[in-house]
């Protein structure tokens, strides 16, 4: 750069910046609700029904209704106490206007207003605000109604007394600001799976969701569960279509000072986990000092049991956290009066003190529980002795393997074409479904950076299948060796060779078959992947596009859907352009294969997230399970949507 060009670059105390109020969020709004995405959009809706949850929590507030209405807008209103709205003594402008207004205004700070509460710690209704075209506010408190309206975090409709009321609670309608999201149409799913999970966790919280957006086909879900996280376990294991252990869901509460912990527990005869935690309602997807205390307890106690017992004999080891865990559902709850939160998403309890405060819970209860109820006792113990058993089985095969050399870290599967490239960030493997695939992929690949690794034979279902059988399985083997990061106990993320795994299998029902099956071995025995965003799906185009008659590759176009096809023969001129369908990635030349799946400048792959880990796990048991009877309900309920079916 040249004297001149700098020169021009003035960089004084002009250039320092200061956002006033909600500009910031405005500004930078990842910052505050993560991204703008459908994500971002649905945080809008919790951070609302968060600050209705917490009048729950401080035991007044008893139903919460959530509409979508035709307009775009969402609104949620409770009968809690409502926001006070008098003259804030600090800030001189009504307390409801602070609320909305002012980042970090709330009761949430000390105090007797709140003893428990979660969301944004202050910032959640204001954000909601600054992210909208407009808000607006019905306020019932202390026998009065105050209304106001904002519109993209400005006051438009200024605070105003509307008389008295025998009403209370707070009514809030917004509307998502579109020039700030990528998508402002609500899933209903999404906001119903959150919904239900509030109040499962609320045992007696009524909240009800309702969509009002097609007046010819309004839908509506009413939820409430007095029995709580007994019934949240209960919804688990019937939602995994596994049959239980024993018939009682094992619950355990304490209270003492600023904490409270709810535990609930039943085994199932799945081979997998199921284990949810939450602190103050906010799902800890990364664990924390509750479930370690919890972990630990749960084994302490089965393991003093099995000895007590003569069901572990002298000589016998231990048993692992992971052989007490095959087959539990377990949900975990904790509020305490100043949670810290630590982990890259912020959803890792580090309160040391609620370790030992679950850990004592878990061990007392559950040891009265189990000299109360020896049936219940000797049917957990046979299902965690039989997971040892399998456990010392899966140690053994894969001993055996590694003395044929299968898992050696420096033994590579025959048919992997691997890349050039060492540095793992820059590098991505597909596993390519069928020969025929792998070959053009092999050809067509640029071996400086992708390798390629053909799938032999059909997957191994592993929902139905002990870690014993994996290890001897010629269609996962190869897997795990060309990753070189191990599966199970012996998972170690740092000895990834690819920084990207790419599943490309074709795009139709077998193919979501396959897709299906690689993501359910994923899940269960390399769930980190998952989580770091390490795995992703190819999308293959549905159809050629071509002018008849014409041989070069320069008049094929590709489309990826119904639609995407219709639109590209009518830009080709429609006369004269014919569609075809690819039955297979086989059909594709190395060149074809190249262009439309492979090359990172053209390319449409999908990474696939753990955002919600609960119903990943819901549909894998369901999928994969072996109840017909579910698999077949929701095939038929689903089957309007197979043409668009990604995984």
């Amino acid at each position: 750069m040249s004297n001149n060009e700098n020169e021009k670059l003035v960089y004084d105390e002009n250039q320092i910046q200061v956002l006033e109020g909600l500009e910031a969020v405005r500004k930078r709004p990842g910052m505050y609700i993560g991204s703008t995405s459908l994500r971002g959009l649905h945080h809008l809706v919790y951070e609302i029904v968060d600050n209705s949850i917490d009048e729950a929590l401080a035991g007044r507030c008893h139903r919460i209704e959530v509409t979508l209405h035709p307009d775009g807008s969402v609104s949620v209103r409770d009968d809690g106490r409502g926001i006070p709205s008098g003259i804030h003594p600090k800030m001189g402008i009504p307390t409801l206007e602070v609320v909305y207004t002012v980042l970090h205004a709330g009761g949430k700070f000390g105090g007797d207003g709140y003893k428990f509460s979660g969301g944004l710690h202050g910032v959640g209704a204001s954000v909601v605000n600054a992210l909208s075209e407009w808000v607006e506010i019905d306020n019932c408190y202390d026998g009065h109604r105050y209304t106001e309206r904002f519109e993209r975090g400005a006051v438009t409709r200024p605070f105003r007394d509307e008389g008295e009321t025998d009403g209370h609670g707070l009514y809030v309608r917004f509307l998502a600001d579109s020039t700030i999201f990528e998508e402002t149409v609500y899933d209903y799913d999404v906001l119903l799976k959150r919904l239900r999970e509030q109040a499962f966790l609320n045992a007696g919280v009524n909240i009800s969701l309702r969509d009002e957006r097609d007046p010819e086909n309004i839908r509506e879900d009413d939820l409430l569960y007095e029995g709580g996280i007994r019934s949240f376990v209960t919804f688990l294991n019937e939602s995994k279509h596994s049959d239980t252990v024993h018939s009682d869901v094992i619950y355990m509460r304490a209270e003492k000072e600023n904490f409270v912990a709810e535990v609930a527990l039943q085994y199932n005869d799945s081979y997998t986990e199921t284990l949810l935690s939450f602190a103050n309602n906010i799902h800890t997807m990364e664990g924390g000092t509750h479930e370690t205390g919890f972990v630990t307890a749960l084994t302490k106690v089965l393991n003093d049991y099995a000895r007590k017992n003569n069901l572990l004999k002298a000589d016998d080891k231990n048993l692992s956290s992971e052989d007490v865990k095959e087959g539990l559902c377990a949900v975990i709850s904790v509020k305490l009066t100043d949670a810290q939160f630590e982990g890259q998403t912020k959803t890792k309890l580090g309160n040391s003190e609620m370790r030992s405060f679950v850990y004592s819970l878990v061990s007392s209860k559950l040891s009265e529980y189990l000299e109360e109820k020896p049936s219940v006792g000797k049917s957990v113990l046979e299902k965690a002795l039989s997971a040892a058993r399998a456990r010392e089985a899966a140690r053994k095969a894969r001993e055996l393997t590694r003395r044929k050399t299968v898992l050696e870290g420096s033994s590579l599967p025959g048919k992997l074409a691997d890349c050039q490239e060492k540095r793992v960030e820059c590098t991505e493997v597909y596993l390519v479904e069928g020969d025929s695939a792998g070959g053009s992929a092999k050809q067509g690949r640029d071996s400086r950076f992708q390798a390629i690794l053909p799938l032999r034979g059909k997957v191994l279902n592993v929902e139905k299948t002990r870690l014993d059988k994996v290890y001897t399985n010629s269609s996962l083997i190869p897997i795990i060796q060309a990753l070189g990061c191990g599966i199970g106990e012996e998972f170690d993320i740092s000895k990834l060779r690819y920084g990207k795994i790419i599943i490309m299998a074709d795009a139709d029902v077998d193919g979501s078959h396959i897709r299906v099956l690689l993501l359910t071995f994923f899940f269960r025995h390399m769930k980190e992947l998952i989580e770091q965003g390490h795995i992703y799906l190819a999308q293959p185009p549905l159809y050629k596009v071509y002018k008849r008659g014409a041989n070069s590759h320069a008049t094929e176009r590709y489309a990826f859907s119904d639609e995407e096809r219709d639109q590209l023969i009518a830009e080709m001129g429609g006369h004269g352009i014919e569609a075809d369908r690819y039955k297979g990635l086989g059909e594709m030349d190395p060149e074809q294969l190249w262009e439309t799946t492979m090359d990172p400048e053209r390319r449409t792959i999908r990474r696939v997230t753990m955002e919600d880990a609960l119903a990943c796990d819901e549909i894998f048991s369901l999928l994969m399970g072996d109840k017909v009877e579910p698999r077949r309900e929701f095939i038929e309920q689903n089957a309007k949507f197979a043409e668009n079916l990604d995984i």
